[in-house]
């Protein structure tokens, strides 16, 4: 394994500074009209990595601040009180503070930041003083916990996965070439040549000895990519157990599965035990009451179903029982919280078309439903007399909350984006329940432009999700934000078709294997009631969407009988036979296509590959532009290519945006700017 940590003497504030880069702090856009802009959007503050002190006094957090004009972010250290007083801006630097812990004497602060060129490992006071750098391990570290006591620390790094060309020919180190033996050789947006590993290691007056690997010598990922972090490990109470979720497969085997495993490695022996063998689908982000009895974690049925029901599963530490909380409870459990007397796990789950925290009491498995209100909880922290969150809505990003137990009132405490968001006219949000064309309601967001007046018409904006199986819920998005299109004067009409999750586990999985089916009728079911009102321009109708979104766009340009004026499809499936083969989690297109194209005797499967948009290229008749991130390896920017190619040899009128260096989202922000511009741009020619 290709890793060194040297224990570190203490560095103190003085120590060189490597990056000389402006500060990028918080930004003061110029807001015109009171209206949501590309800029705007970039502006605003973006809040994560909360934590509440042990002794329930202090809530730390990080923001993360963009510069268009530079073309980058960095990220902050802010504490303020559990009631939302004395808010502070602890580091001030052009380096990123990022995975900030509170320490046991609710005084100190670990974190990490890239001060010395890398990722390494610091601790400071709450008042931002005293920066001491604890590590200086190659290659940096990705995310850390303390044990209960401090003793011990565990951390994520990197190592070497698998042989390099270099390895097999070292006298062709330029060389470029990848030697390619088996499957998952791509992952998300990068070639994997490591893997994240956890580490152990005795934290000593400062210092780091007797550092282990605890997968040392196994080629596994934990956490697992692209997308796990420190959640898929715990600590248990006594110190003596870290939980590690993993899923020990590698090659063909890796990309035909979901099935992970809770693995509960013993500090003392260095021994592993697999805690969740025989459960076939995702196990992961294990944490442990406080009281040390029981390990909940999110666990899925199915093997290959990435998007199935997230249960909440408890085992009994001293029996060895498990059993699942969430049996009768027709909804997903994510982002488990302990409560402090070991009573109950409260967790958040979307249910029609919002997201809210619940309480789970492990000895009678009864749920509660603890808020309520048109927004998204993304994560809760409870105490002893209140809980903290942080949520969103369609109208207002990430800020910080403190929750009644009993009665679910809230009090905002970060007010971050105050600022800005005084500044600006959000458009009105409505729910309507619309009627599906197989006599079912379907629960449709409908956004208006700021100022909207009912005696004029309207473009209007289908928007389709992506996922599939991604809620259409009260998300606050970057990118894909419903009240920019509102703002630039278009109604977006919002549909929660068949596929996604809050509304019930028969609705969320009808999509699998009737891609061209159900779900479609589905989105022309919202626009067409919508278009009815007399504020609709029925003739200046768009259709915009990415991923599965951006494969509806495509489905439907063949199939839309006239009522689009524009498509904007970014990163769609275009032709599934070779999406099939192109992408690189197999088990997502065995699951949701039914298999593979060439099993002639595989009736789902033959009808998901008749559905593909490219067999109907000859009926598409309506502009379109097509957005593609050549570094998307999810879904191959050859997808968009081609079908940009297809609409130009029809002489269709289409333009294509293509980002060489972005993946299946946008990430930077001048692209990020580009990507509006372009979107509005497009919609702005054909529809207004």
């Amino acid at each position: 394994m290709a890793l060194v940590l040297t224990a570190l003497a203490a560095c103190d504030n003085n120590e060189k500074k490597t990056d000389d880069a402006p500060l990028i702090g918080k930004q003061t856009p110029v807001i015109e009209n009171g209206l949501l802009t590309p800029e705007v959007l970039w502006a605003f503050g973006r809040i994560g990595g909360v934590q509440v002190s042990p002794d329930e006094t202090k809530i730390l957090y990080t923001v993360s601040y963009y510069s268009v004009e530079q073309n980058k972010s960095n990220s902050e250290i802010f504490v303020m009180n559990v009631d939302g007083t004395d808010r502070k801006q602890i580091t001030a630097t052009p380096h990123r503070e990022s995975a900030a812990k509170w320490m046991n004497d609710s005084q100190t602060i670990a974190f990490l930041s890239n001060e010395s060129g890398s990722s390494q490992l610091w601790t400071m006071k709450a008042d931002g003083s005293r920066r001491t750098r604890l590590t200086e391990t190659e290659g940096g570290i990705n995310d850390f916990a303390f044990s209960p006591d401090e003793s011990k620390l565990l951390y994520v790094a990197d190592v070497k996965y698998g042989e390099r060309t270099v390895d097999k020919h070292p006298d062709l180190p330029k060389s470029s070439g990848i030697i390619v033996n088996d499957l998952m050789y791509r992952h998300w947006d990068e070639w994997v040549q490591t893997v994240p590993h956890p580490f152990l290691a005795d934290f000593v007056g400062g210092m780091l000895e007797n550092i282990k690997d605890i997968l040392a010598g196994e080629p596994y990922e934990s956490p697992m990519k692209p997308f796990g972090g420190i959640e898929q490990l715990a600590w248990s109470p006594d110190g003596k157990t870290v939980a590690y979720t993993c899923r020990k497969k590698t090659g063909k085997e890796y990309a035909l599965s979901t099935n992970s495993d809770i693995y509960l490695y013993n500090t003392e022996n260095a021994t592993s035990e697999n805690k969740t063998e025989g459960m076939p689908g995702y196990d992961q982000n294990p944490v442990f009451s406080p009281d040390g009895e029981w390990m909940a974690w999110e666990s899925m049925e199915n093997d290959g179903f990435e998007s199935d029901k997230s249960r909440l599963y408890v085992l009994n530490t001293k029996t060895g029982e498990k059993k699942d909380l969430s049996a009768r409870f027709d909804q997903s459990s994510n982002a488990l919280s302990w409560s402090p007397d070991s009573k109950y796990i409260y967790f958040v789950s979307v249910w029609h078309g919002t997201t809210q925290v619940y309480r789970a009491d492990v000895l009678t498995d009864s749920i509660t439903q603890v808020t309520r209100g048109m927004h998204d909880y993304e994560s809760v922290i409870p105490l002893k007399d209140k809980l903290i969150g942080v949520k969103h809505s369609l109208s207002k990003p990430d800020e910080i909350y403190a929750i009644n137990q009993t009665t679910g009132e809230e009090k905002e405490l970060s007010f971050e984006n105050r600022e800005i968001l005084e500044k600006l006219k959000m458009g009105n949000v409505e729910e309507r329940w619309i009627a599906t064309t197989d006599g079912k309601q379907m629960l449709t967001w409908v956004v208006y432009p700021p100022d909207f007046d009912p005696n004029k018409k309207y473009p209007t904006l289908l928007y389709c999700q992506g996922g599939p199986q991604s809620a259409v819920s009260q998300f606050w998005s970057y990118r894909w934000n419903l009240q920019i299109m509102a703002a630039n004067g278009y109604i977006v009409v919002a549909p929660n078709r068949r596929g996604l999750p809050g509304f019930g586990h028969e609705w969320l999985t009808q999509i699998s294997g009737d891609y061209g089916g159900q779900n479609m009728k589905d989105y022309l079911s919202a626009i067409d009631a919508v278009a009815k009102e007399p504020f609709v321009n029925k003739d200046k109708l768009g259709c915009v969407g990415a991923s599965y979104g951006g494969f509806s766009v495509y489905w439907l340009a063949g199939h839309h009988q006239k009522r689009f004026k524009a498509f904007i499809a970014h990163d769609g499936m275009f032709n599934l036979p070779q999406q099939y083969l192109e992408t690189e989690e197999m088990w997502f297109v065995n699951w949701d296509l039914g298999g593979a194209y060439w099993d002639k005797q595989n009736a789902t499967a033959q009808r998901s590959y008749a559905n593909s948009p490219h067999l109907f290229v000859d009926k598409w008749d309506t502009p379109i532009l097509v957005i593609h991130g050549e570094k998307d390896y999810r879904i191959l920017a050859s997808q968009g290519m081609a079908a940009f190619n297809a609409a130009v040899l029809r002489g269709v009128p289409a333009e294509m945006l293509i980002f060489p260096d972005e993946n299946h989202w946008v990430l930077q922000p001048q692209n990020g700017v580009l990507w509006q511009r372009t979107f509005f741009g497009w919609l702005d020619k054909w529809l207004k």
